[in-house]
């Protein structure tokens, strides 16, 4: 089978709820949007992943999906996925006789196989190639299920990036009058404190990124499976997450830089403030002993 993937990024409040309503929207169109897709033979599906959390609740998710009576866990029958970081259902109807499932990341990330309107189809062998997604179901259930894992696993961490690429873009756009400031002389609307938030925003992002992810190196759950190892790097690789995680540090490299020398700078202020008021109350305080002195000359 062959599939196109498309990727979503998108920033949510209550996001847990409107995951959970956007799975129950997706089905009435199915039918209709899956109707003509037929190219060479291959019938075409979609694979669509979105991220709209930094972390979902699997357990309210997996009970509020359950309550609603259309898609139901997939038995992990040895397929070494860790249960406690992800959900794989699939729906009970079915609209046509292709199988319809999803896989819950706990990380915030969600990725829908078969459950909208793109492209996709089946072939001899599971591999990506130019973009599409080709799955051999002939092969095992299980290996299949595998097989469609590994993909989605890259796919909901391209879909993660992307979140966090929008978040860093937004935060460079909220300091960029800060470098036209400081060229034109003008002086840094910032605190300390704000500039020490910020900072402390952009280490958030940081950690993030190449400590709290696999971004930068491959999961040990394809340590020992090569073939599903190769199926990830392939995905991982198509979709650039190694330059764009690149790119992202050195984006957050130079912001860094930039709240160093803010911070430098508000602090030789605070330091030359600080240096102004001890002058003073030396000032006042000789000022005092000199009215003393002259006090005492007086009533001589």
């Amino acid at each position: 089978m062959r599939f196109r993937f498309a990727a979503t990024a998108t920033g949510l409040t209550d996001s847990e709820r409107l995951l959970i309503d956007s799975i129950k929207r997706r089905s009435p169109k199915l039918k209709k949007s899956h109707a003509h897709l037929e190219v060479e033979g291959l019938s075409e599906r979609p694979v669509v992943a979105l991220s709209t959390a930094e972390e979902y609740n699997l357990e309210t998710i997996g009970n509020a999906i359950a309550k609603q009576g259309l898609y139901h866990p997939v038995p992990n029958d040895g397929n070494d996925f860790n249960d406690e970081d992800i959900l794989h259902l699939t729906a009970k109807y079915k609209t046509d006789d292709k199988k319809r499932e999803f896989f819950i990341f706990r990380e915030g990330s969600i990725v829908f196989w078969n459950m909208t309107s793109t492209e996709f189809g089946y072939s001899s062998k599971s591999r990506l190639q130019k973009g599409l997604i080709y799955l051999n179901i002939e092969n095992d259930t299980n290996v299949v299920h595998l097989e469609k894992y590994a993909f989605s696993n890259a796919i909901a961490l391209s879909v993660k990036l992307s979140i966090w690429e929008a978040n860093l873009d937004r935060y460079i756009d909220s300091i960029a009058y800060i470098t036209q400031d400081m060229k034109d002389g003008r002086k840094i609307k910032l605190t300390r404190e704000q500039v020490f938030q910020k900072t402390g925003q952009l280490f958030g992002l940081r950690h993030r990124l190449n400590l709290s992810s696999d971004l930068l190196d491959t999961p040990d759950f394809y340590w020992d499976r090569e073939e599903l190892e190769r199926l990830f790097t392939a995905t991982h690789a198509h979709l650039n997450i190694n330059k764009r995680t690149r790119v992202m540090n050195e984006k957050l490299n130079h912001c860094i830089e930039l709240m160093d020398l803010l911070s430098a700078h508000l602090n030789d202020i605070h330091h030359v403030r600080l240096e102004w008021m001890i002058i003073v109350l030396i000032m006042i305080e000789v000022f005092f002993e000199i009215m003393h002195y002259v006090e005492r000359l007086a009533t001589m």
